[in-house]
């Protein structure tokens, strides 16, 4: 027999102490769950407002046995957990959810490729890269510039380079240190957007309006939701997003990056089984948000409306900019959120600004 819908007072465990594990932590406090993260970082900004906090590594098999003890469900607020911590979670009785196969393709930029590719959605042309020589002959299928990452761990810019030409093939391996990688052809595309979509544990996917994200430095930069698009572009956003969580028996909130290309047609860039920076501008922009929604997935409760209740532009607020507090706090049609971070390193995200408008037609 299912022990879901979980009532309230259950508890909600969390893999990850940062900031997205805080937010879900303040989602599932107001929904009347206890929440206890799971880290091996001691003051950590979810663990700021959760209930209880597991200090360990997340494959200590001590912690996560403590964590299975103490939770109903777990969940996890980046993909660099490993999925075999959610095995380990599962043989110890304790549901997860999203399940440890989606965690595991969205940690391999290959496998993650030719999944999407066999669920239907359409990407850039790939080839994988084992070592220096692999490039050349990849160039000469794919094209040069190439954009080349490593298959694992690479965000917010890290772990990726572009590869001019055959020449630069060996400097281009060394850049990224020399580790297994993929190539990428270039995106010939107009503007890079993204969908927060949810699935819940009936199947049920629920989408959110399109966010148009603008990167600095490989780190985004800002997002605006609801972007201007057709009806048609959002129905294929949709349609994309849905195909991707069934094929994965998914629950939770996903975020789906895609290229939007001249001719209309949407390629996945990639996929974030979690909660996403981009779609925090549903905290102050929609009627449920993307934390409070992966709350209710999670927990076997009926998804809520995706509705936007306002235009949002969202802005990232990176290292030294989150000093401004009082000013950014003075503006009237805008909602600051800061993580609780401690010191405002150069290209570290302290917080983010939501900048409230009138919806567009």
């Amino acid at each position: 027999m299912s022990n879901f819908p979980l009532p309230p007072g259950s508890t909600i465990g969390i893999l990850g102490g940062g900031q997205l594990g805080r937010m879900l932590a303040l989602a599932a406090a107001r929904l009347g769950f206890a929440t206890v993260i799971l880290t091996p970082e001691k003051g950590s900004c979810a663990g700021q407002v959760a209930s209880m906090t597991i200090i360990g590594a997340y494959d200590d098999p001590f912690a996560l046995k403590r964590l299975a003890k103490a939770a109903d469900v777990v969940t996890f607020e980046f993909e660099n957990v490993p999925a075999a911590a959610l095995e380990i979670l599962g043989d110890l009785g304790c549901p997860t959810a999203p399940n440890a196969r989606a965690l595991a393709i969205a940690q391999d930029r290959v496998d993650e490729k030719v999944f999407l590719n066999t669920a239907g959605a359409a990407t850039v042309d790939f080839e994988p890269v084992y070592n220096a020589a692999d490039i050349a002959p990849a160039l000469d299928r794919l094209g040069a510039p190439a954009l080349l990452k490593t298959r694992r761990e690479g965000y917010d810019g890290k772990g990726q380079t572009w590869v001019d030409n055959h020449a630069d093939a060996a400097a281009a391996q060394g850049r990224i240190g020399d580790k297994p990688a993929i190539l990428e052809a270039a995106a010939d595309f107009v503007r890079e957007v993204s969908v927060i979509a949810a699935r819940g544990r009936d199947g049920e996917v629920a989408c959110y309006p399109i966010g148009e994200n603008h990167h600095e430095d490989g780190i985004l930069r800002r997002t605006s939701a609801p972007a201007r698009t057709s009806d048609s572009t959002m129905a294929q956003a949709q349609t994309i997003a849905a195909r991707i969580l069934t094929a994965l028996d998914y629950v939770g909130v996903m975020g789906v990056e895609m290229f939007e290309l001249a001719d209309g047609r949407l390629l996945v860039n990639e996929i974030a089984p979690r909660v996403h920076n981009s779609g925090h501008w549903t905290l102050d922009g929609c009627e449920v948000d993307q934390f409070e929604q992966h709350v209710r997935a999670v927990a076997g409760w009926p998804l809520g409306p995706t509705t936007a209740l306002a235009h949002v532009e969202m802005t990232n607020l990176i290292g030294p900019e989150s000093d401004d507090w009082k000013k950014l706090a003075g503006e009237q049609e805008a909602r600051v959120w800061f993580y609780g971070k401690g010191e405002a390193r150069a290209g570290r995200k302290m917080g983010h600004i939501n900048r409230l408008g009138p919806l567009k037609g």
